[in-house]
């Protein structure tokens, strides 16, 4: 078979190794030779060019339609004009081991199309307009909108703010204990379970955003959103699910850096995970059977006034639908990211992923040394 002509500028160590160096390169069809081959019918492949190595990732599908069956055909040897090198390693290879240091699976690989993908976006605008809208502006959701919140909600959420992570309740708690009291606002154990609960989620969302491979079409700051997202308001995660989903643009720089927040929580997502993941468990614990000795009543009282909360507080109310919008998120984000994650995990992740809040505990746990540093 006759080998394909690459630049003399192509570099394959780069390709592998340098994962944000652009190459050109033509991707130069002998057709004849590759249907008489029986690779490829006259219908693929009419003769591409290819401008850089994330391109050759998502047209990869048109020149070897046979690589999820892991056959790797077509290109099987790259020669330059000048023979200064020849390579034994396929385009299929060069691109895939490029991609999955980035942590990302191909496109094409997962069937995605572009009306499924328009539908997607339109979906996560829709939601973004209608969280905002019903839950902020419109009187009509249980408790007060923004703009006519009451002293009682925001004395509420600086108390669960100083509750935050049941820092001071547990602080609290000891301090009785040696007879030091009023060192936290006493609340109800149900708001403080399900207020740590979100805040919880919310950090393990940490790793898997600063880890996801279409990161780089948000414009803005990744590390500011997830801020916003922490310590103000979840809706920004629908915008961001929205953008995501832009088509890649070729010509727009790739981000060199990520400050020292998003380094953080990417390289130590173990830490992450495991705060996370506790966090969880006392919330739902702290939510059932917390501060026994003030009267708030047992599982079936504490679930009666989950309900009469979620019914007047637009706070709780909201922090459902962003259990909903988490539920949605988590096992699409996941599913878009699996290549992130140990091979001998990969499978368990892709199962346990729909599972609210264990599943992201299980890809965090699992994400591969590699791609944290990257």
């Amino acid at each position: 078979m006759t080998p394909l002509a690459l630049s003399p500028s192509f570099s394959v160590s780069a390709g592998l190794h340098h994962r944000e160096q652009k190459t050109l390169f033509g991707c130069v069809e002998q057709r004849q030779n590759f249907i008489k081959a029986g690779q490829f019918s006259p219908s693929v492949c009419s003769g591409r060019s290819f401008t850089s190595v994330d391109e050759c990732t998502w047209r990869r599908s048109a020149c070897s339609r046979d690589s999820r069956k892991g056959k790797s055909r077509g290109f099987k040897g790259l020669e330059s004009f000048n023979d200064n090198f020849h390579v034994r390693k396929s385009l299929f290879s060069v691109c895939h081991e490029k991609n999955d240091l980035r942590g990302g699976e191909f496109e094409t690989d997962k069937g995605e199309n572009e009306a499924f993908l328009s539908s997607a976006q339109l979906g996560c605008w829709a939601v973004t307009a209608i969280y905002v809208g019903w839950l902020f502006i419109l009187p009509y959701a249980p408790g007060d909108p923004v703009w006519a919140i009451s002293p009682a909600t925001i004395q509420m959420l600086i108390d669960l703010s100083l509750n935050f992570f049941f820092v001071l309740p547990l602080t609290a708690y000891l301090g009785n204990l040696v007879g030091i009291h009023g060192l936290a606002p006493v609340l109800h154990p149900v708001d403080e379970g399900l207020f740590n609960f979100v805040i919880g989620w919310t950090l393990l969302f940490a790793p898997l955003l600063f880890t996801d491979r279409k990161r780089d079409r948000f414009g803005g700051s990744l590390e500011g959103l997830w801020l916003i997202q922490m310590l103000l308001t979840n809706t920004v995660l629908a915008p961001y699910m929205a953008i995501r989903l832009n088509r890649e643009n070729a010509n727009r720089r790739k981000k060199s850096w990520e400050n020292t927040l998003g380094r953080a929580l990417k390289g130590g997502a173990k830490y992450v995970g495991l705060v996370g993941a506790t966090v969880g468990v006392v919330s739902v614990l702290w939510g059932l059977f917390g501060r026994p000795e003030g009267g708030f009543g047992g599982i079936k009282e504490r679930w009666g006034y989950l309900l009469e909360y979620i019914g007047r507080e637009r706070l709780a109310y909201a922090f459902i639908w962003d259990i909903i919008l988490y539920t949605v998120f988590q096992p699409w984000l996941i599913g878009d990211n699996l290549s992130n994650v140990r091979e001998e995990n990969r499978e368990f992740v892709r199962v346990l992923r729909f599972v609210p809040y264990v599943g992201l505990f299980a890809y965090v746990l699992g994400l591969r040394e590699e791609v944290k540093k990257v």
